[in-house]
């Protein structure tokens, strides 16, 4: 991304007609967020003056925040290619800061970053290759999104059978205005299900991206009267949408994932069996954020190519983790289990941060394919594992876990409560 100053953007900003500018964030649950502010008050917005009012966006209230201030992040900007060519609109990623100017310790931008500082205070650097999966449906009469797709594509079908193929030319070629560079892009393996994969960048670099991709995806697909969705599990019959990440280390600029050790299959190293250990010991804690929904774990069940327990491989499909062999002959973690929903943030972070502690202490993998588990089933498990688990609970702090908890099991007490066409069809007539 290019490195800009604010006199940069502020030349930009005149010489290409723009006069709004979008001051983006992302909250706790990993939700996108805006205001807007013409371009004259680009300098208030540098100078991190433009604020908002936490009481209404979820969690600050619970956290006593109040005044949040919004400060750009200048590497983020971008023209937003959707908006009309004359009088332009701009955005840029925000970080969350208190009316001192001190980043709130909760944000869940800030909670990425500070992982990454920490791992390249010890040497290491993380890059991730995302897949995000989604699907495309049609709008009704009234523009009101259904779960239509009007076709039977499966896995890498092109046209006729395709009917979205331009929403997907349409959709890599926004985003690369934008400053993405995309590797591929295809129809899914269900009707009306598609896939895009990044090329690897550093891991807040492809959380930006990631948050990006999902309001470019969901607003191109509106122009084509369609309706784009990463929720997991849209319908019973189809399979649904995964997030899964491919992970390279290095450490003082080498590769640390491939190479060869005693005891260890001769193409990965100790590092990356250690880092996979560490994944592994706390998986069930860190699908409160990479599952993060009630319909997350709707996704998570056998017959729908999605993990449903907890072991690794190098080559069976249904694992969560894989250690693979990229194209070059480097070594990639694979990572299966987060879905569309996920909060990219606090997912990097945590899958990151687990990795590291697996490498500082040591842990030994199981033997490959051995079941150790199975995965959560909902997302009350998920939530009670990640409440215990005390070294997740120290990456994002004790404030944040205890929100975290609090609101989401708030939200599985509502689904809780409610009683759903399947118990009505199921019950009704014969009890």
């Amino acid at each position: 991304m290019p490195e800009y100053t604010e006199n940069d953007i502020m030349r930009i900003v005149e010489e290409e007609d723009i006069k709004f500018i979008r001051l983006q964030f992302v909250d706790f649950f990993g939700d996108l967020k805006n205001i807007a502010v013409t371009a004259g008050q680009l300098p208030k917005a540098f100078a991190g003056k433009c604020c908002i009012d936490g009481f209404h966006i979820r969690g600050m209230e619970t956290l006593g925040r109040n005044k949040i201030h919004l400060e750009p992040d200048l590497s983020t900007f971008a023209i937003l290619p959707w908006r009309p060519s004359h009088e332009r609109v701009a955005r840029f990623l925000c970080r969350l800061t208190d009316e001192n100017g001190h980043q709130l310790r909760e944000s869940s931008r800030y909670i990425l970053r500070s992982v990454m500082k920490r791992a390249e205070e010890q040497g290491y650097t993380f890059d991730l290759n995302p897949r995000c999966e989604f699907f495309l449906f049609r709008n009704d009469e009234n523009g009101n999104p259904t779960t239509h797709t009007g076709e039977c594509a499966g896995y890498l079908d092109v046209a006729p059978m395709d009917h979205s193929e331009n929403v997907r030319r349409d959709v890599i070629m926004t985003l690369e205005e934008m400053g993405f560079e995309i590797e591929s892009s295809y129809h899914e393996n269900s009707p009306g299900q598609h896939a895009v994969e990044f090329r690897q960048a550093e891991g807040i670099r492809v959380a930006d991206q990631i948050v990006t991709f999902r309001t470019t995806v969901r607003t191109v697909a509106e122009r084509h009267g369609m309706h784009a969705t990463f929720m997991p599990k849209p319908r019973t019959d189809l399979m649904g949408s995964a997030m899964s990440l491919r992970i390279t280390a290095a450490r003082d600029g080498k590769d640390i994932f491939t190479g060869s050790d005693a005891g260890l299959e001769s193409w990965y190293s100790r590092e990356a069996s250690q880092f996979t250990a560490g994944l592994m010991e706390h998986q069930r804690g860190i699908a409160a954020f990479s599952n993060p929904l009630i319909n997350s774990y709707k996704r998570l069940k056998a017959y729908f190519h999605a993990p449903t327990e907890l072991f690794w491989s190098t080559s069976d499909y249904y694992a969560p983790v894989r250690i693979l062999r990229d194209e070059r002959g480097g070594v990639q973690i694979e990572w299966k289990l987060p879905d569309g929903a996920a909060n990219p943030y606090l997912t990097i972070a945590m899958a990151v941060a687990a990795g590291m502690d697996g490498i500082k202490h040591g842990r030994i993998l199981p033997e490959e394919g051995v079941r150790t588990g199975s995965l959560p089933a909902t997302l009350r498990e998920s939530v009670q594992a990640f409440e215990q688990d005390l070294f997740l609970r120290s990456v994002c702090t004790n404030s944040f876990a205890e929100m975290y908890v609090h609101e989401k099991l708030k939200e599985w007490e509502r689904y809780s409560q409610e009683v759903t066409d399947w118990e009505i069809n199921e019950y009704l007539r014969r009890i």
